[in-house]
């Protein structure tokens, strides 16, 4: 296997055993399709936090196939599965993010705990590898640790991190990170935003302050806002997805921890549901275990196929 996909492989061993495992043993437990395998197959979507709705399209295309085509073999069931899943994962899966204004602005928004700020830092590192010149803006003002912890990957990246003090207005911090970035050429500048405020100000409200601001600054930009979700968190991912794209402009996903969590499956219950590209999986600690997501491989790496 390639590099690349062996590590995808790995990250999603307890997903895939979740998920690709069972359906595999529910198709080899029975001679044929029927109402119980259904059921079974119903049952391990259902749990593995495919949705309802997914869980629901999915199996119409098999009852079709058996209704129209006569369709008996569980094995080709489980095909029909894993290309439906992949079909849907596609949609969406050829967006990417990009660096294509001078600077292009992606603010990242999330709940406290789900891995926000290390994720920037990541990103910071590997678009620096890239070629690109990066800057960090430490908009998470109301939770110290937060700047701090920018600070450090800027330091050991040699990358800017524009920061206040704690408490600080975010969107002076978003101003001035703006004005730094068109001062100084970045290419990309990636915003941190609060998780969770220590006011009585409502976050959206917050978060859309911080984009207006933004927006005076650079006509354009935000140009993404991306959301930062902790595969750990299954359906409760889908909640805070809906808060944050109805109020905060999300454009794309990241979703993290993925090597620690059975519930891969929420992966395709949010872009089934949103209609948003997932942009990176996190599979460990190490900067490059932020994976560009790539919907067949994952997919593969799911259903246990080799590359």
């Amino acid at each position: 296997m390639a590099g690349l996909f062996k590590r995808l492989f790995g990250g999603l061993s307890k997903s895939r055993t979740a998920l690709g495992g069972r359906l595999a043993d529910a198709a080899s437990g029975h001679d044929r399709i029927d109402e119980a395998l259904l059921e079974e197959v119903e049952e391990i979507l259902i749990t593995s936090d495919v949705g309802a709705a997914a869980t629901t399209r999915f199996l119409k295309t098999v009852d079709n196939e058996v209704r129209y085509n006569r369709l008996t073999d569980p094995a080709r069931m489980w095909e029909i599965l894993r290309d439906d899943m992949l079909r849907s994962l596609a949609r969406c899966g050829d967006r990417k993010l990009t660096v294509s204004a001078s600077p292009t602005v992606v603010m990242v928004v999330g709940v406290n705990g789900v891995g926000k700020t290390t994720t920037i830092g990541k990103l910071a590192a590997r678009y620096k590898a890239e070629g690109h010149k990066v800057m960090l803006a430490a908009g998470d003002t109301f939770r110290a640790a937060a700047g701090e912890q920018l600070t450090l990957w800027g330091q050991r990246l040699g990358v800017e991190v524009v920061r206040q003090q704690e408490g600080a207005d975010a969107s002076a911090v978003a101003y001035d990170a703006c004005q730094a970035a068109m001062a100084r050429g970045v290419d990309l500048l990636l915003v941190d935003t609060a998780g969770r405020l220590h006011t009585n100000v409502n976050l959206m409200a917050e978060l859309e302050k911080v984009r207006r601001v933004i927006g005076k600054v650079i006509p354009g930009a935000p140009h993404e806002v991306v959301l930062v979700l902790d595969a750990n968190t299954g359906q409760n991912a889908l909640s805070q997805a809906k808060t944050f794209v109805d109020s905060a402009g999300v454009t794309g996903f990241v979703l993290t921890k993925m090597d620690s969590t059975a519930r891969g499956g929420v992966l395709v219950n949010l872009v089934e549901t949103y209609q948003r590209p997932v942009y990176f999986i996190g599979l460990g600690e190490q900067a490059e275990d932020l994976t560009p997501f790539d919907p067949e491989g994952y997919v593969a790496a799911l259903f246990g196929e080799a590359e």
